[in-house]
């Protein structure tokens, strides 16, 4: 009783009350000021189309650093010694930082992805050795969908530091076919029904040109070039169908399709 006595309570009030009505204050003040640049940062990502997962991360991560901030200056306002607080946050997040790199790497590739949009949903890509159409973007990872409806996932660090190919980011793609010929054909009527069979097809653009040309005169055949413009979604569709065309044409119009062949001469002494 008689040491707290020997307290001096108003000498306490007076000298810590103003620091504690400060750093109450700066709390309060502060929050609300972290508040409204959070919605700000929200505001200016939406207006940015920002995808909505990178959009909440984005705002959450900008809310927590600055409320770690408004927390370490009220305390420091209140005469905690701050210094050893943060070398032990500091080295904490290192070590975390050096557990997670592969994490981080990819965390860092998906908000990459994500701001710059190399590709979107509903793409048909090629990457890390894989295609197919990019089914979902997820912070850590992107979600492809193959033709035979496999799923793949590839982390978005090598995704977003590799090479990849976008073939939806045009509206409209070249068919390129290789067609040959036996060595005795007429040219002339090749020519011809090929360009019938690309006028035929009402996919096929007219803008740019069809492209045909001799290739080159291999082993067995002579090779023509074939090279027309679709819309992206029919790429597929025009390819499949010429092969065929030209397989079922050729033969009515007497040209020949040809296939590797030897001739041996025997010599006998």
């Amino acid at each position: 009783m008689e040491s707290l006595a020997n307290i001096d309570f108003m000498g306490l009030v007076i000298e810590y009350g103003p620091r504690l009505l400060f750093a109450v204050l700066t709390l309060v003040i502060g929050l609300w000021i972290v508040k409204i640049i959070a919605k700000g940062v929200e505001k200016g990502l939406e207006r940015g189309e920002t995808d909505e997962t990178l959009k909440g991360f984005l705002t959450s991560i900008v809310s927590v650093l600055l409320k770690i901030l408004v927390y370490i200056t009220a305390l420091g306002m209140l005469g905690v010694q701050m210094t050893s607080f943060i070398a032990i946050l500091g080295a904490a997040g290192l070590a975390v930082g050096l557990a997670l790199s592969g994490t981080l790497q990819n965390f860092a590739g998906g908000v990459m992805i994500l701001l710059f949009k190399p590709f979107k949903k509903g793409d048909f890509i090629e990457a890390q050795g894989y295609s197919g159409t990019v089914n979902e973007i997820q912070i850590f990872m992107t979600i492809l969908k193959t033709p035979d409806n496999k799923t793949i996932m590839i982390p978005n660090g090598p995704l977003s530091s590799g090479s990849l190919t976008n073939y939806s980011t045009e509206p409209t793609r070249r068919v390129d076919w290789t067609v040959g010929i036996g060595y005795g054909d007429d040219v002339d009527k090749a020519y011809e029904v090929i360009q019938n069979l690309i006028d035929g097809d009402d996919r096929i653009l007219d803008e740019p040109a069809p492209f045909i040309a001799v290739k080159e005169l291999a082993d067995s055949s002579v090779n023509f070039t074939v090279r027309a413009w679709v819309n992206a979604s029919d790429y597929w569709g025009v390819f499949f169908r010429m092969n065929e065309e030209v397989y079922k044409t050729f033969e009515k119009e007497g040209l020949n399709i040809p296939y590797p062949q030897t001739d041996v001469h025997i010599i006998k002494d």
